[in-house]
């Protein structure tokens, strides 16, 4: 039988498999690629924001189909109803002749859920997702069906489309473990994306990983160790984005509202799982500052000041790291 050192590392060798198998659809978009495995390890939910035709759907199908795990696509739009995702129920007969509900799921449950488009559905249907990011459960006629782990709500959204659109409620965005945004790609890497799709070969992606693996690599993440004096920076990246008297002065000029103590937990969770996505063991400097972005961006609300100076979360993040560093840095 392997010991723990050594199947943690044939693990860690089929997530770089893993990334080769993806990497056979999507070309390039390498940091979105590494940040959707890092929700995955870390048993979180993420949001992916970008323009039309940059490939948000097929690089979450990539991803699916490189895992052995249930995956289904709910395309929302503006008539989607709650029941329409959650399920509903039938009345069936049974062998001694009484009729009985029975609860059909919806396509809500499965391990990987792609949310196509989720702006384009109004809130009541966008709070049918609460519980399911939450609790991992959902209630349906005061019973409660839990979801098979693991399980990933993965959500695209288009940045430019307002008419027809309602933007999600800070309450739902900060369920979301991550907000990634995909930018266009670099020259090369368009260049090869033309090159292979655009002929009659299609990319055939093989499973790398099974359910088990999946759930064992998100069991060592957690066992990942962060030293004293980054969770102590991160606890200090936290509170600083809410504005006092210890504030940056970017912070206490732009921001609203800043983030709760759930983006600290994010932001542990995530740097553990990208430093064993790394092959390492213990968390970095590096990792909090390469997920800083993506962890808080969605959890300040800058104020009317900051939308009239043009100003995004990221640049306050980035005046955050640069103002506040960890303690022997």
């Amino acid at each position: 039988m392997l010991n723990t050192t050594t199947y943690v590392q044939e693990l860690q060798q089929k997530l770089t498999l893993l990334k080769k198998e993806i990497g056979k659809a999507v070309i390039g978009q390498e940091d979105t690629v590494e940040q959707l495995l890092i929700a995955l390890l870390a048993s979180g939910h993420a949001l992916l924001e970008g323009v039309p035709g940059l490939g948000k759907t097929l690089l979450i199908r990539s991803v699916a189909q490189a895992l052995h795990l249930k995956f289904r696509r709910i395309q929302f739009t503006p008539d989607l109803m709650p029941s329409d995702i959650v399920g509903t129920s039938i009345l069936q007969e049974d062998e001694s002749g009484q009729r009985k509900f029975k609860f059909i799921p919806g396509p809500l449950f499965a391990n990987i859920i792609l949310a196509d488009e989720i702006n384009r559905t109004p809130p009541k249907t966008q709070a049918a997702l609460l519980e399911a990011m939450q609790e991992k459960s959902v209630t349906y006629s005061g019973k409660t069906y839990k979801m098979q782990a693991p399980y990933f709500i993965l959500a695209t959204q288009n940045p430019l489309e307002q008419a027809g659109t309602f933007p999600l409620p800070e309450a739902q965005l900060d369920r979301f473990l991550l907000y990634i945004q995909m930018e266009y790609p670099e020259s090369a890497d368009e260049l090869e994306v033309l090159r292979q799709t655009t002929g009659s070969k299609q990319a055939a992606i093989e499973p790398v990983l099974s359910q088990q693996e999946v759930l064992d690599l998100q069991h060592w993440a957690r066992e990942v160790t962060v030293h004293d004096d980054l969770l102590s920076w991160i606890n200090r990246l936290v509170r600083a984005t809410r504005s006092g008297s210890d504030s940056p002065q970017e912070v206490k000029d732009w921001v609203q509202w800043g983030a709760g103590t759930r983006a600290g937990q994010a932001l542990v969770v995530c740097a553990k799982a990208r430093a064993l996505i790394k092959g390492r063991y213990a968390v970095t400097p590096e990792d909090i500052e390469a997920l800083a972005k993506p962890v808080l961006r969605h959890r300040i609300l800058l104020n009317f000041k900051a939308e009239a100076d043009g100003v995004s979360p990221d640049r306050v993040i980035e005046a955050l790291l640069s103002k506040v560093r960890p303690a022997k840095a």
